[in-house]
């Protein structure tokens, strides 16, 4: 595929980054926009639909469609948040000029900026700060309010324009900025800020933004305090109370000098109260990335237990995970198989263990074993000669000693 700018094109966009752009998509497996047309529907002329894109992105004409606007939960429960869902072609658009923006970009961001960057994750930013929390008594726990809703686009479109020096890309960042919503009634919501959550470019501009927001104002005013930020959340570490109150009056009115506002309830400062460390405070825990830090017990190399301050499942999370597993109703699905129940949780269950078990494994415990206890009541429901409990429960130990890898969850918790 051609990696030089066209004859008679404007801008250098190779065939080669619309076809990768595709890939990547495709991979993401995202749902269709406000044209519904899925993947497989655009697949049918893959060639055309993909040389359109590219046609289009090279010679400056290509106008993105409105974004379908979905309600959804937060990921680590919570409320909901407005989740903006491009069409399949527009979705590859954004990916090319993502890509392109991120390269220039990627190597300015700061270390502890984890969310939405190649080789960092959520559970890294966790595990900075409980290292942190141990060092420092004091938190301050922020919150941007409705980021994805109020960043300017001005201050935005100004940080793109000072790393990317492919015209095309901010001529194209400003029409998706631009791009209105479109509601379940087919009503469209025009918009003078924000860019919505959940298209391909938004990650890169988000964090783009809080870059110049937060972390280099951090560096430069405030080199010595540690921060962990994933989006529009952070977490920053002090020694006492008096800087860390100050601090918070300062960083307010930062977020106001760029066109943000700090979630009046969810920012607060925290005392890292553990075995130790015992004065009282009003705020002794608080929430980072569906993990809730506060005082728990741990056992010490030793073997004895003490109390340090920990993170764990959060409540918000575990109320969302016991949800899901409540509406699967597994206890009466005897149409199907136990492998087929298998295949089809495992990933789920498995996601739950590799994410929430990372630290303090188990607060998770009790959820996997409900998902045991409702696979029993669909074994005795499903067989007649098992309604007894004892054969049920002898019949369970025989199924989980052939085969201990049939259900992820077994793992750790076999129960009965």
């Amino acid at each position: 595929m051609d990696k030089l700018k066209s004859a008679g094109k404007s801008f250098e966009i190779s065939k080669w980054e619309v076809w990768e752009a595709y890939r990547q998509v495709k991979a993401n497996k995202g749902a269709p926009g406000v044209d519904k047309v899925t993947m497989e529907d655009f697949e049918t002329d893959l060639q055309g639909n993909l040389y359109r894109i590219w046609n289009r992105m090279s010679a400056g004409s290509y106008f993105p469609p409105p974004v379908k606007a979905v309600e959804i939960p937060k990921p680590h429960g919570g409320g909901t948040r407005v989740l903006g869902v491009p069409t399949i072609s527009d979705r590859i658009a954004q990916t090319v000029a993502a890509k392109r923006l991120e390269a220039k970009v990627e190597p300015i961001f700061h270390p502890d900026s984890y969310g939405y960057r190649p080789n960092r994750s959520a559970l890294d930013a966790v595990a900075a700060c409980r290292q942190r929390c141990w060092k420092s008594d004091w938190v301050i726990d922020l919150d941007v309010e409705k980021y994805f809703d109020s960043v300017p686009w001005d201050l935005m479109v100004k940080a793109v324009e000072a790393h990317c020096t492919d015209p095309w890309v901010v001529l194209y960042v400003k029409r998706w900025l631009a791009a209105p919503l479109q509601h379940a009634d087919g009503t469209l919501q025009t918009r003078d800020r924000g860019t919505p959550q959940g298209s391909a470019i938004s990650p890169v501009l988000a964090n783009l933004f809080m870059h110049y927001a937060f972390d280099a104002w951090m560096v430069r005013e405030y080199p010595t305090v540690k921060f962990e930020r994933y989006a529009d959340d952070a977490v920053l570490h002090c020694v006492t109370n008096r800087q860390a109150n100050r601090l918070l009056v300062v960083i307010r009115d930062r977020m106001v000098e760029v066109g943000l506002r700090l979630h009046p309830a969810k920012t607060k400062v925290v005392y890292c109260k553990d075995g130790k460390r015992r004065l009282d405070h009003e705020h002794t825990d608080f929430t980072f990335l569906g993990y809730t830090f506060r005082a728990r017990a741990a056992r010490g190399r030793n073997g004895e237990t003490f109390t340090s301050f920990l993170p764990a499942m959060s409540k918000d999370a575990w109320m969302k995970v016991s949800g899901q597993i409540r509406r699967w109703r597994l206890h009466l699905r005897t149409g199907h198989s136990i492998g087929e129940l298998a295949r089809e949780i495992n990933p789920i269950v498995r996601g739950w263990m590799q994410y929430y078990g990372a630290f303090y494994r188990t607060a998770l415990h009790p959820l996997l074993e409900r998902v045991n206890d409702y696979l029993m009541r669909w074994l005795r429901r499903k067989y007649r000669r098992l309604r007894a409990f004892l054969k049920a429960r002898a019949c369970w130990r025989r199924i989980t000693r052939q085969y201990p890898r049939l259900f992820a969850q077994w793992a750790w918790c076999v129960g009965f």
